[in-house]
């Protein structure tokens, strides 16, 4: 009895002496050292893995902003303004100053005084070349400068000078000497990029130099706003990261290190950071900063038209006429005659929706993928003209400058048309038995403006050829034979005949 008393008191012992082993297992927490490794359920994007830990988040951040640190430099400008001061030589000359000059008295207007204006903003070194040390920024921050300085983030500060500038894009490239060591950014693929992506902004708010700040990419492709003075020549990459003024020509950058985008702008209606910010895509710059360097300009590729968008509701009946479909795209209304355009055949009418299998989603991203092409390649158009697909090939020639084709007033037709509709009617009092289409716009100087056609003309005929629509306008204009075109003209109710040569 006594034994088996002994045994039970053994076995309880030994009972609860696995419990409390098997209760410091599981309340105890592994270490370090013994935990096993910990496989990933985070979401892949790309090819890409999301990191396992915030810490892993936290540090990334680290090394990213010491890489690219030394590479973003703070630029200081300064641009001579003259203005006109006006000259008094005594405190009476202020009530009388538009009396006439007498003999030896100082202008009365007064005199032409140059004045320092200072500015700040940031920029990236992209390029080395010996002792040339070539760094990109924004055309509004030294594109104008008669001074300029750069202050690397070690301290180190060079006299710059511009190298090439271009407003079309808000780039521009300065350079300094050196025989020290200067490190070059990484230029990443910003074609690489999704919205959602973690990105840091680097650069010098308000004077603040080597400042970092986070934030993600919100939006790709933006535009700029509509009669803006933002440069709507290129798309633009929408973040939250905080961007203040002394930002702009900075750097956006991935998880990589690598420079992704160019700061430029914000939208604020306090001048201050909001959380929409916009930068440059790197892709849209690479081109920029060879040609900077080569030429002194940014080379675009030419085509030779004037052109417009459909994708309004407004134009719903005009694309039916047209037959477009839901196609995006952009409308040729004008030829520059002996243009790339008007030797491989483009006709005005046509409706451009592909370049080199490239989609087209609107006049302006038209404008910016011709830009791109360069001079002398061969490019495939696609296009709907009389409702059917048409395929051209066009030889892309060197952009003249702005000013040149600015003065360049040769187009063919030189107006632009639309539907007469009921309301154009009403507003033009014409008859509904008049029939054809009715002239919205024609180009200065041009030879449709020479002929004397005007806005609100009612185009019947064309060479005795009746006009009833939009697309038999252009079926009749495109028609060939002779370049010579008699347009039957209803004008308040009197029938005009002019004629145009091509």
């Amino acid at each position: 009895m006594i034994q088996n008393k002994r045994t039970k008191g053994i076995i309880i012992l030994f009972t609860l002496l696995l419990l409390l082993l098997f209760s410091q297992c599981i309340f105890s927490s592994p270490s370090k050292e013994t935990a096993g490794p910990v496989q990933s359920t985070m979401p892949q994007t790309g090819g890409r893995t999301a990191p396992d830990s915030a810490e892993q988040v936290f540090y990334s951040f680290n090394s990213v902003a010491q890489k690219v640190l030394p590479v973003v430099v703070e630029i200081n400008t300064v641009e001579v303004v003259e203005q006109t001061i006006p000259n008094f030589s005594n405190p009476f000359d202020f009530f009388f100053r538009n009396q006439p000059n007498q003999p030896g008295q100082q202008n009365p207007q007064g005199q032409k005084r140059e004045f320092r204006q200072p500015g700040l903003g940031s920029g990236v070194i992209v390029k080395q070349d010996g002792k040339k040390i070539y760094v990109l920024t924004n055309n509004h921050v030294a594109g104008n400068a008669n001074e300029i300085k750069v202050k690397l983030n070690d301290g180190r500060e060079y006299d710059a000078k511009i190298i090439g500038n271009d407003p079309r894009t808000d780039l521009a490239l300065i350079m300094f000497e050196t025989s020290e060591k200067v490190p070059v950014a990484v230029l990443g693929n910003s074609d690489d990029l999704f919205v959602g992506d973690i990105v840091l902004a680097v650069g010098n708010p308000f004077g603040f130099e080597s400042t970092v700040t986070m934030g993600i990419v919100s939006a790709l492709g933006r535009k700029s706003m509509a009669n803006s003075q933002i440069s709507g020549f290129t798309d633009y990459i929408q973040t939250d990261a905080s961007i203040n003024p002394g930002n702009s020509g900075g750097a956006l950058v991935n998880m990589k290190g690598e420079i992704v985008g160019i700061n430029t702008w914000i939208a604020s209606q306090s001048g201050g950071s909001v959380g929409v910010g916009f930068a440059i895509p790197i892709n849209n710059s690479k081109k920029a900063i060879e040609d900077f360097i080569s030429t002194g300009r940014v080379v675009y590729g030419w085509l030779g038209v004037s052109i417009g968008d459909l994708n309004d509701p407004s134009s719903e009946e005009l694309r039916k006429t047209l037959g477009l479909g839901d196609k995006k795209g952009a409308i040729v209304f004008n030829l520059f005659k002996k243009s790339p355009a008007d030797k491989s055949g483009l006709m005005p009418g046509d409706y451009i929706t592909e370049v080199d299998n490239v989609s087209i989603d609107s006049s302006s991203h038209l404008t910016q993928i011709v830009g791109r092409l360069s001079p002398g390649t061969t490019s495939v158009f696609k296009l709907i003209r009389d409702k059917k697909m048409v395929t051209i090939n066009v030889k892309i020639e060197k952009r003249a400058d702005e000013t040149e084709i600015q003065k360049n007033r040769d187009l063919w037709p030189g107006l632009i048309v639309t539907t007469l509709t009921d309301d154009i009617r009403k507003e033009l009092k014409t008859e509904n038995s008049v029939k054809g289409v009715v002239i919205v716009s024609v180009i200065e100087d041009s030879s449709a403006a020479i002929a004397g056609i005007k806005p609100g003309d009612i185009i019947e005929e064309i060479n005795e050829i009746p006009v009833t629509d939009i697309a038999s306008f252009y079926s009749v204009l495109n028609k060939q034979g002779s370049n010579r075109k008699i347009f039957q003209i209803n004008r308040q109710g009197s029938s005009v005949m002019i004629g145009l040569l091509k």
